[in-house]
């Protein structure tokens, strides 16, 4: 399928590696000019030169930490004009609900809601004046089902999903598009990092850490950051124009429900 984006330009955050490079891959594979950002600069500076060199786009990579207010300006400022926005950040660590104060949650709203935020209102404005763009945001199927140890990240995402809800309406008359993905389990250094804490605390090994993960997924798998890229370069084609204000699941059906 031609998905009718082929020049478009696109910033991606979190892009280096995981489900922010699957994104990225797959917007380049459809013709897309990419900025990408993450803090490592060498890890984004080798997926930037090896996605240009196999889908002959142009990749800028900015290294920077997007949570802050200089870190913004400087990718903002490099990335110019935009059609495109996926927005992406590691989750806050695990832990239980008295484990955490105030800074604590601050920095998790930082990470993973008030940054999308700035992001889309630094964007949004642009898309407007043209007459066209696309914004996703990666969550969490916390968001739909929360994960009693991840409070920090419920709490954000959460929030984040309610201020798209309304946004989203908003500037859905202007041919701009926001929408969520949420993403189950995924074979990613996050998960990596989850389930070598369940090893650890349980007395496994990680693979047995991460077998007993995937048996509760009805896909009795983890999913990939390959067709998690797919579905996100879907909602931002030329052919998801009517998909406003969505949060789609990418679980392997985990989360049970009807609707």
């Amino acid at each position: 399928m031609d998905l009718g984006i082929t020049g478009k330009r696109a910033l991606i955050t979190g892009a280096s590696k995981g489900l922010g490079r699957g994104c990225a891959e797959a917007l380049a594979a459809a013709g897309v000019d990419l900025v990408l950002n993450a803090r490592g600069a060498e890890a984004l500076k080798a997926t930037a030169s090896d996605i240009a060199a196999r889908h002959g786009v142009t990749v800028t990579p900015v290294a920077a930490d997007i949570t802050t207010a200089e870190g913004q300006e400087t990718v903002l400022q490099a990335a110019g004009a935009l059609d495109i926005l996926v927005t992406n950040a590691g989750g806050p660590p695990p832990g239980l609900w008295s484990d955490w104060g105030r800074e604590d949650f601050i920095r998790a709203l930082d990470a993973n809601m008030l940054t999308p935020v700035a992001l889309m209102k630094a964007s949004l404005p642009g898309m407007i004046d043209r007459g066209w763009g696309r914004v996703v945001n990666i969550t969490s199927q916390s968001v739909k089902s929360p994960i009693a140890q991840l409070g920090l990240s419920n709490a954000a995402r959460a929030g984040l999903t309610g201020y798209v809800a309304g946004t989203a309406r908003q500037v859905a008359p202007h041919g701009v598009t926001i929408n969520n993905l949420l993403p189950g389990i995924h074979a990613t250094d996050r998960a990596d990092a989850l389930d070598g804490g369940v090893a650890k605390a349980q007395g496994i090994t990680l693979d047995e850490a991460r077998a007993r993960r995937a048996a509760t997924v009805p896909a009795r798998r983890y999913g990939t950051a390959a067709e998690f890229g797919a579905m996100c370069a879907f909602l931002c084609s030329v052919h998801a124009g009517y998909i406003v204000g969505q949060n789609i699941l990418l679980d392997g059906g985990a989360f049970n429900a009807t609707l």
